[in-house]
């Protein structure tokens, strides 16, 4: 992928994210801290039962860019910020057909966990869910939506564990595998 011309500047009316100031008292001192505001996500853990795969999702993403984390690119669970009036896992179902292609039921939608990501700035509440697909469940190329470049790979099971620990491979890890 290639990048040009990156820059950053100060948002003026941020869309997903508001950062403020937080002050308060703990144990009689007062303190300070830098927060940031942003969307509750969904992750889901994708199995494809015919392929005997995980399937991720490959993309470029500003942050890790402009934190000097090489090429931007990052493998991830296929994941979704909460902002729309539907439930969790109907998000999840729209999810995985927007990014990965697959059409799966929502009752098939199984939630793992829920926690907190970031916590030391920003706290927002991710949960994670597990779904299975098959060849039969493939609707599209997914790929994402209107201007996202989402790039659906799979990595075999018996390869999981080397991928989530290989250094090299640039796996956003905040989206638990």
């Amino acid at each position: 992928m290639n990048i040009k011309n990156f820059s950053l500047k100060s948002l003026k009316n941020p869309k997903f994210i508001f950062t403020s100031l937080a002050t308060y008292e703990q144990n009689g001192v007062k303190k300070s801290w830098e927060i940031v505001k942003a969307h509750d996500s969904v992750a889901v853990l994708l199995y494809h039962e015919d392929k005997n795969s995980f399937v991720l999702v490959k993309q470029f993403r500003a942050a890790t860019y402009a934190s000097g984390h090489n090429s931007g690119i990052s493998l991830e669970l296929c994941a979704g910020i909460v902002d729309k009036n539907l439930t969790l896992q109907e998000i999840v179902k729209e999810e995985i057909e927007e990014e990965c292609g697959y059409s799966v039921p929502v009752s098939a939608i199984e939630k793992i966990a829920s926690f907190y990501t970031s916590v030391g700035f920003a706290g927002s509440k991710q949960v994670l869910y597990y779904a299975t697909v098959n060849n039969s469940m493939k609707v599209s190329d997914g790929g994402g939506v209107d201007d996202e470049f989402i790039e659906t790979v799979y990595i075999d099971v018996n390869e999981a564990k080397r991928v989530i620990y290989d250094d090299e491979i640039k796996f956003c890890k905040q989206s638990s595998f």
